[in-house]
């Protein structure tokens, strides 16, 4: 397996070949590509696997989405972490496992809901996404989400609910609460990220209330009474 140095070393050779000294910013999909040439998940996926960015030669896979096509509630992470980079999954690893059993506990599973990423691509070191790729990738994400249509995204961890809603304010605040944005018709229920709960266990009895809202918003708008189970892995 790569070590982030190799992973380090093979990005800066990429740039030197290229030509490039100095990296500042990522350069933005155009908006047309996006509209026009994005009709599908399928295109989607593909577009996706042609975007330039310097995170696919650190990764080993692209991690795209996997679950129900139709359903009614998407899940909407940060990053594909070690685990997931190296199976093509999201959300595999153990904060996948920690998902999978409050999915358990509100009466659902992955075959029931959707499951994706604000990047498709590991960063290196499990850092953080930058502002630059955050907002090279918003675009596809608002065109993923729109795809399966879903009644509620939920928003695991800071980074993906303030790329999502465009917010400064912190996930302390912003957890808990269903809101919306422009762009998107689902209602909007930012959390904690599973993997900051095994590092932070005390929080998980929020966690909890988060996800009985959702099966409170389940239960109250009749969500999965006749939905289908289109499963699919887009990875």
């Amino acid at each position: 397996m790569r070590t982030d140095f190799e992973n380090a070393i093979k990005v800066l050779k990429w740039f030197a070949d290229a030509g490039v000294s100095d990296v500042s910013s990522e350069d933005a999909l155009s908006p047309s590509i996006v509209e026009n040439d994005v009709r599908s998940l399928e295109d989607l996926k593909r577009v996706m696997e042609t975007v330039d960015t310097p995170l696919k030669y650190c990764a080993q896979n692209m991690v795209f989405g996997v679950g129900n096509i139709e359903a009614e509630i998407l899940f909407l992470g940060e990053a594909p972490g070690a685990e997931e980079d190296k199976q093509g999954i999201p959300f595999v690893g153990q904060s996948g496992q920690l998902l999978d059993k409050a999915l358990a506990a509100i009466g659902l599973d992955r075959e029931a809901v959707y499951i994706t990423n604000i990047l498709p691509w590991r960063p290196p070191g499990n850092r953080t996404p930058s502002t630059q790729e955050i907002a090279l990738f918003r675009p596809l994400v608002l065109k993923h989400i729109s795809f399966i249509n879903p009644r509620i995204v939920v928003c695991l961890g800071g980074t993906a609910a303030k790329a999502l809603l465009q917010s400064s304010d912190g996930i302390m605040r912003l957890r808990g609460r269903f809101t919306s944005v422009e762009g998107i018709a689902a209602k909007i229920l930012p959390t904690f990220h599973p993997a900051y709960l095994l590092r932070s266990p005390s929080q998980k009895r929020e966690f909890w209330h988060d996800f009985l809202a959702i099966q409170n918003e389940i239960e109250s708008d009749g969500i999965y009474s006749d939905c289908s189970t289109n499963v699919v892995q887009l990875s």
